[in-house]
Formats: C-alpha cells, structure tokens, sequence
C-alpha cells in the first residue's frame, strides 16, 4: 500500500502517468464486466484486484461496501481523491443515473489511455536528450581511457 501510495506520488509527471494507467486499467475492466452482465458486486471486487494499484484496490473495497449497504457506486470514490479525479467520480455518477455507465466507463477509459500515451510520449521526448548526453560522456569517457595510455608511452619514448 505504501508502496503504490509513493508511486502516485512521484514527480515529473510519474505520479500522474501511473495513475492514469491504472485508471485507465480500472475503467476498462469494470466496462467490460459491468457490460458482460457480471453482478456489481463481484464486478467491483474484480476490477479493485485488477487495477494494478493498492490504492485502487482499497478504494475499490469502500465502494463494493457502499454498494452492498445500498449506496451509490461515486459517493466513496469522492472520499479517494487521490485515487479516482473528480471528472471520473462525476462521469461514474451520470453513467449510474442514465443507466450507461458501462458507455461512460468505456469513456473513460478512452480518455486515460490517450493521456498515457501523450505523457509517455512527452517523457520520452525529455528524457531523449538526456540519454544522448549521457552516452556521449561515456563514449568520450572510453574515448580517453583508451588514448591516455598510448599517449603516456609515446611520451616515455621521446
């Protein structure tokens, strides 16, 4: 749990990339169990375990309790905030009103896997410079381990 907790966390757009792969992961999954016709119940049990997220998971555990009192799907997921945004809460909410809320998990799910494929992409796109500064100090570094040597016997023999 600490863990999972510290990987949301993390700066420099991590922490927000691992959140929307495993919201992404949760909204998908509970579609297509919800859309299946799997009963609530299990269908929430399964998409917490499946998440990929302790967090998650534990979120998930106070919405199949709300869910088993008769509550609402959204009302536990507003008291984790860190775990679900308020867009997701808002869109679970209306998908349980209307009756679509495999439609809008589905939405879901769409939106936060585009938006891991943006922020990795945007990453990549940081990181590639500082990968090419990195192999050159290397290269250059064997570069000098390999000449200083043979520089030092041509000078011995002057």
């Amino acid at each position: 749990m600490q863990w999972d907790s510290f990987k949301l966390r993390i700066p420099a757009k991590v922490g927000d990339i691992v959140q929307k792969v495993a919201l992404a992961r949760f909204s998908r999954t509970y579609s297509a169990l919800v859309g299946a016709g799997v009963p609530m119940l299990e269908a929430i049990e399964i998409t917490g375990r499946t998440a990929g997220n302790k967090v998650v998971e534990h979120a998930m555990d106070a919405v199949r309790q709300s869910v088993q009192r008769g509550g609402t799907i959204a009302e536990p997921m507003r008291s984790a905030p860190r775990a679900f945004p308020p867009m997701v809460v808002q869109m679970i909410a209306v998908g349980e009103e209307t009756g679509g809320l495999d439609m809008m998990l589905d939405k879901i799910a769409d939106f936060y896997e585009d938006e891991v494929a943006a922020a990795v992409k945007a990453l990549t796109s940081i990181i590639e410079p500082i990968m090419i500064v990195v192999v050159g100090v290397i290269v250059g570094f064997v570069v000098i381990s390999m000449y200083m040597p043979m520089l030092k016997v041509y000078d011995q023999i002057k």
